[in-house]
Parts: structure tokens; C-alpha cells; sequence
């Protein structure tokens, strides 16, 4: 049984973990509060460490999912138990090439996963970095494949990825909390607005993603000549909503690249 080892145990990475209860892999984590990793130890049935270097030597894949600003310290302390053995960074802006000076000896792929791996829905992607096969690009796929759906992609990728499903999940529940509002302007309670809201934005993802059709193609479905979505989309091709989504990824992108290092 293969055996991972998570550096860390945030909500990205318990969620990780969680998704792994009960596959092929045998699941270890080490934390610095030894409260928080002891809790998982028992709800998760994982094993827990006390610290990364013995996390390591006993992990054949170890996932590094600390905070950018600890990553150095982290690879560091692991350096000479890590030889030889896949890593997986999450760590947001850090390179393949900031990790490779650190653990030159070790192969590294480096993910960008999002917060919906929580619900089984995650959208990620991930870069193999130098040493890395394509063995190792199907070990990962399969278990990234546990929480969701992943594709591999060139490191200057991932700024665009983390802009569109990192940070996605947020501007989404945005639109969502717009369309929940203005249905309780119009008098809908609280509760049915909300669920009306939720549903449609998961069906509309869902007959999409099902149906193999195109946005355009469901909004000419739903829209009539002079009906009620013909009158809404009129203020929305009016508008410049398009251009402030845009902004939107475009600022999150660029501040991705600037956080990189």
C-alpha cells in the first residue's frame, strides 16, 4: 500500500485526506498543533506524526501544504528524508524551480487545487517538474482524481488556473449571493430565494457539462423572442459584465504571478 504523508493540515488538506478515506493509499499528516492533528488522527483514521522529518521517512509521496511563507523552513527540515520521493506542493505561488533548489534530488509536481474539493467537486491542475515521469503524472492525476477533476498543464499555466478554479469558488458565490438578494428585494423569503438560486446555478453546471453543450446554446434554449430572459440578457449585452469578469480573473491572475516566487 502506497503511502502519503501530508506536511500540514489545513482545510485544503484535510480535505484531501478526507477524500482518501478508504482508497489504496495509507494516509499520514503531521501539524504543528498537535491538538488539530491528533483530532484527525481519530476522526480521519489517519496516522499522525509529530514532526515532518519522520512524516517523511515514512511517506512515499509526501504533499506539502504549509503556508508559502513556512515552505522554506518545511523543505528545508525534510531536505535529506525526502530523496528520492514524489513531492506534491499546494502552496500557492511557489515554483517548481524554489522547491527543486531546496530538494534537487527529489521529484516534484506542483498542484493547484481549489476549496471544493470539500464536496467531491474540485477543479484542479498540476505541473510535473524536472524528474518527474509519467508514471508520476498518473499517480497523481488518480489521486486528485478522489476529490474531483484534474488536468496537467506548464507551470505558466497555473497563474491562469488559480485565477479560474482557485479563486473561482469565491467570484461564483458572488453571483450567487447577488441572485439570492435581488430575490428577496422581490419579496421570495429567504429560504426559498436561496434554494431557488443554488439549484439553478448547479443544474446550469450540470446540463452543461451533461449535455455537451455550448453557454450560448442554453441561453438560446431558455430565451424566447421579446419573452422574460430576452429582457434580462438585453441589460446584461448592454452592460460591461463581461468586461469587469474579465477584470476580475485578469486582477486575480496578475496577482497570482506577482505572489510567485
Amino acid at each position: 500500500m502506497r503511502k502519503l504523508g501530508f506536511i500540514g493540515s489545513g482545510k485544503m488538506a484535510t480535505a484531501l485526506m478526507k477524500s482518501l478515506s478508504g482508497s489504496q493509499y495509507a494516509i499520514s499528516a503531521s501539524d504543528r498543533s498537535r491538538e488539530k492533528i491528533k483530532g484527525l488522527e481519530k476522526s480521519l483514521k489517519i496516522k499522525a506524526f509529530s514532526d515532518n522529518i519522520s512524516l517523511a521517512k515514512h511517506s512515499d509521496i509526501i504533499f506539502i501544504c504549509v503556508k508559502p511563507q513556512d515552505i522554506e523552513a518545511v523543505l528545508d527540515e525534510i531536505k535529506e528524508a525526502a530523496k528520492g520521493k514524489l513531492i506534491v506542493s499546494i502552496a500557492a505561488g511557489i515554483s517548481l524551480a524554489f522547491i527543486r533548489k531546496k530538494l534537487s534530488s527529489s521529484r516534484i509536481i506542483r498542484v493547484m487545487p481549489n476549496v471544493l474539493c470539500d464536496v467531491g467537486k474540485m477543479a484542479a491542475a498540476f505541473s510535473l517538474g524536472k524528474g518527474a515521469d509519467r508514471e508520476d503524472a498518473v499517480e497523481i492525476k488518480k489521486i486528485l482524481g478522489f476529490s474531483g477533476i484534474s488536468f496537467e498543464v506548464r507551470e505558466k499555466e497555473l497563474d491562469a488556473v488559480t485565477a479560474v478554479s482557485g479563486s473561482g469558488p469565491a467570484f461564483v458565490a458572488y453571483l450567487i449571493r447577488c441572485f439570492i438578494n435581488k430575490g428577496k428585494e422581490m419579496e421570495l423569503s429567504d429560504e426559498i430565494s436561496k434554494a431557488l438560486a443554488l439549484q439553478t446555478i448547479e443544474g446550469t453546471a450540470k446540463m452543461l457539462s451533461e449535455k455537451g453543450i455550448r453557454p450560448e446554446e442554453l441561453i438560446k434554449m431558455v430565451m424566447s423572442p421579446n419573452g422574460t430572459t430576452y429582457a434580462g440578457m438585453q441589460v446584461l449585452e448592454n452592460s460591461d459584465v463581461h468586461k469587469i469578469i474579465g477584470k476580475t480573473l485578469e486582477a486575480a491572475r496578475k496577482r497570482a504571478v506577482e505572489l510567485g516566487r
